[in-house]
């Protein structure tokens, strides 16, 4: 009994351990960017939201995709990328990986499981507005932690004169 005892709490930690060592990262998906005025499609799991998810008709997970994008904040889409930098900087969890004046590219890492999500936004010079995708690298289920995020985003970026 003492000996089992002894082998799931060397379990258990050598599995906090390896996921403060990153375990549950992920990898970066290679495909991420604009590309012919689209982000990445949502992702075929429920664990993604996109401003763009109307593009994909036939997508098996478009409606809980779906999200607004943002509006331009003094009609200049790279000020409002850089607006965004600014806040998403702020953020606890974030981190900007590449901004350009029209694409802004950051990374959120849960406190404690250093589970990573990946979020794009790209001011559309057609719609005048900043598209957005957010998505889990892994598991086949967010939870809602992508929208809800970006919903908090959206929040502080509509706050800030």
């Amino acid at each position: 009994m003492k000996s089992t005892l002894y082998i799931l709490a060397g379990i258990l930690i050598l599995a906090a351990i390896l996921v403060q060592f990153g375990v549950l990262r992920g990898n970066r998906p290679a495909d991420l960017g604009v590309a012919g005025g689209r982000l990445k499609p949502p992702s075929p799991t429920p664990n993604s939201v996109s401003s763009q998810a109307a593009l994909y008709p036939d997508h098996p997970q478009r409606s809980y995709a779906e999200i607004a994008p943002l509006p331009l904040k003094n009609a200049s889409g790279p000020a409002s990328i850089q607006g965004l930098a600014t806040i998403l900087a702020a953020m606890p969890g974030i981190a900007v990986v590449e901004q350009r004046p029209d694409y802004l590219y950051v990374q959120a890492e849960t406190r404690w499981l250093k589970f990573t999500d990946d979020l794009e936004f790209w001011f559309n010079p057609t719609r005048q507005l900043i598209e957005l995708r957010s998505a889990s690298r892994l598991g086949g289920k967010d939870f809602g932690v992508n929208r809800e995020r970006v919903e908090a985003i959206r929040a502080a970026y509509l706050a800030r004169p």
